[in-house]
């Protein structure tokens, strides 16, 4: 019996701790299901503003001025007056000649212009003479007529031989190899003691003018077209003529610090690539800048006064490739919409069509929330391009 009654106690006190376990249980319970809210999801909200639109183009640093130096007289070499890889300046002597047998052959021609000369005083007096004689008849016509051709004869072997002298000159002028342009000289391709010859076909030295330079760079002409259908359309506004700005991107990913100027575009498509030519200017103080160089260049489109820009981080792409974001809508159900993009700037899209001015995009928890799902919308506290920025573009 008292077996029986101790069961009964212990009976007793468990199904009491039981109930106290199952009190305690429920508050928990009910905290837990109050604990469990709606997420939060970083939105930015669409608005549109002025953009302006450039392209990157990839391109090659070219002299403004290129002079290959040759020798217009033959000779040797006698001096070499220019430190290579230095700075020359137009007119400045650049090797010496041999002159010896320029000046021999000027001072023979200035002779000859001297006998000439000499020539044509006696003839002078003699057709001044039968001049006079002539008329009364002391001299035959036929003999007045021959000493005026005469004369003319020799006036005119006075202007050869004046000739004769100043192609001397030039001659031993060109003895002195000058500087035609200012700018950088190269390497020497000969040295004292070599032998040259009028207008040969190898270069004694190359002349490049770096300051300004030139950037070529290439297009495709499909690009050139959509840029003009823009343009006509008004979708965009273009730069004024001659004031379109290049920036430059070097080798190594730096900016240079110069901007440039586009100056013009080839008129004609070039078949093999299907690319027209870009040339722009730039200054090049100090010489930064060297021919050959690949450069990638920012081209000023123009300005879109009411683009839409979409950061990247919240544009995901499907199978087949189309870029969709999620909208927070009304009530915070989330939306998947369909967009078109048409390039990259800086860290966003520049889009055409599926979003609205006002709308919010999810960009950030985009991988953890699907579509139909209610979020709270926050704003989104990372760095988003403004409508104003001005970036390079890409194709997506």
């Amino acid at each position: 019996m008292e077996t029986a009654t101790k069961q009964l106690a212990l009976v007793a006190v468990l199904a009491g701790m039981l109930m106290i376990s199952g009190c305690k249980q429920q508050p928990s319970a009910a905290g837990s299901s109050q604990s469990k809210s709606i997420p939060e999801a970083g939105v930015v909200t669409m608005a549109t503003g002025p953009v302006t639109l450039t392209m990157e183009l990839s391109g090659r640093i070219s002299p403004q001025m290129v002079a290959e130096v040759r020798p217009q007289v033959g000779g040797i070499i006698q001096k070499r007056l220019f430190t290579e890889g230095g700075d020359v300046k137009a007119g400045e002597a650049l090797y010496q000649i041999d002159p010896a047998t320029y000046k021999a052959a000027l001072a023979s021609a200035r002779a000859a212009l001297a006998k000439a000369e000499a020539n044509v005083f006696t003839l002078r007096q003699k057709a001044e003479r039968y001049k006079q004689l002539v008329t009364i008849n002391a001299v035959s016509r036929q003999d007045y007529d021959d000493a005026n051709a005469a004369l003319k004869q020799a006036e005119a072997d006075v202007d050869a031989s004046k000739a004769a002298v100043e192609t001397a000159r030039i001659n031993l002028d060109y003895t002195r190899i000058t500087s035609p342009i200012s700018g950088r000289i190269g390497r020497s391709a000969v040295t004292p003691g070599a032998l040259v010859t009028a207008n040969q076909a190898t270069a004694l030295a190359t002349i490049q003018q770096l300051d300004p330079v030139y950037v070529d760079m290439t297009q495709s002409s499909a690009d050139l077209l959509r840029l003009k259908r823009e343009l006509a359309s008004g979708e965009i506004k273009g730069a004024q003529a001659g004031q379109a700005k290049v920036k430059l991107i070097l080798e190594d990913e730096s900016h240079y610090p110069q901007e440039g100027t586009l100056k013009f575009s080839e008129v004609t498509v070039d078949q093999s690539t299907g690319s027209v030519t870009l040339r722009a200017s730039f200054p090049n103080p100090n010489q930064l800048l060297l021919p050959g160089m690949f450069v990638r260049g920012l081209v000023q489109e123009g300005v879109r006064e009411q683009a839409m820009l979409v950061p990247q981080r919240g544009v995901t792409r499907d199978t087949a490739g189309n870029a969709i974001v999620l909208v927070a809508g009304e009530g915070g159900v989330v939306e998947r919409r369909m967009i078109k993009t048409e390039r990259a700037i800086g860290d966003a899209w520049l889009i055409s069509n599926g979003l609205k001015v006002g709308e919010q995009v999810i960009v950030e928890g985009v991988q953890r929330i699907r579509p139909g799902a209610t979020v709270k919308p926050v704003p989104f506290t990372g760095q988003t391009p403004a409508p104003d920025s001005q970036s390079a573009a890409k194709r997506p």
